[in-house]
């Protein structure tokens, strides 16, 4: 009885003593996977060595889609066309033009037909050939009686509308020989207060005012100048700056200009008191 409990030693050897062959075993695969591992390993490294090449690649385009770009910006440049166009006096026709497209999409027709002026409402145009002084002396040749006779405060007998402060003290020099001994106001907003502007309408007599139109439109919205004594209005029209914009190119300046004739000229114009003057 004894005998027949006791395990075989085969059994007891089986528990006890791991096979070498399953060591050969477990061993097998790691060689396997080492060995997989190498030839891997070698691709993934030449991989990373394509990349530097494929974003050295896409640097160059990138820089030709900016010089599209940039090309493609220029030609929107409005100096970039004034500059091969040839300059062309301004007539009452680029004016009554102008009024039309701004308010066309948002004024009824019969809205449109009153901003409308008659030729009558317009001084002769400025063909190009004339100095400031000259164009002038043709448009008003009885100066010398309107200054006289002008004698009320907070008013100008003729209004010179450009797009800059340095242009309107260009105007103001080159006006020597027209004006005479009559006083020229400045009406732009550089270095100079409205306030200031104000109290010199209210204590003096000015006889020409020469100014930007976003400060003369102020100044009539604040009753501080009043255009019913206004004889003439120049629009410096024809001249360019550097950037070979004329005033009207500039939006900023085409839209207070257009507020301003709205506002109080056409009307003025229609009923006859003021004449309007491209130079």
């Amino acid at each position: 009885m004894g005998d027949a409990l006791e395990e075989p030693w085969w059994e007891a050897g089986a528990c006890s003593s791991p096979d070498p062959s399953d060591d050969e075993a477990i061993e097998k695969p790691s060689d396997k996977a080492a060995i997989h591992q190498d030839p891997d390993s070698k691709p993934a490294v030449k991989k990373k060595r394509k990349q530097p090449t494929e974003c050295f690649l896409s640097q160059p385009e990138e820089k030709q889609e900016s010089a599209v770009k940039a090309k493609k910006r220029k030609k929107k440049k409005i100096s970039d066309v004034l500059e091969k166009s040839s300059p062309k006096p301004g007539v009452p026709e680029d004016l009554q033009n102008l009024l039309s497209q701004h308010f066309g999409a948002k004024r009824s027709v019969i809205e449109i037909e009153e901003l409308k002026l008659s030729d009558s409402c317009f001084l002769p145009a400025n063909d190009l050939t004339h100095s400031f002084s000259s164009y002038l002396k043709e448009i008003c040749p009885k100066w010398a009686k309107l200054r006289k006779n002008h004698k009320e405060k907070k008013s100008v007998v003729m209004l010179v509308i450009c797009s800059s402060a340095l242009r309107s003290l260009e105007l103001i020099k080159s006006m020597t020989a027209f004006k005479g001994d009559c006083r020229v106001l400045k009406l732009f907003a550089k270095h100079i207060k409205i306030k200031e502007q104000i109290n010199m309408l209210e204590k003096g007599v000015f006889h020409i005012g020469v100014g930007t139109p976003g400060r003369i439109k102020a100044l009539v919205e604040q009753d501080g100048l009043c255009l019913n004594s206004t004889k003439y209005m120049i629009l410096d029209w024809n001249w360019r700056d550097q950037k070979l914009r004329r005033m009207m190119d500039i939006p900023e300046i085409k839209k207070e200009t257009i507020d301003l004739l709205e506002m109080s000229i056409i009307k003025l114009c229609r009923e006859g008191s003021v004449k309007l003057g491209l130079f």
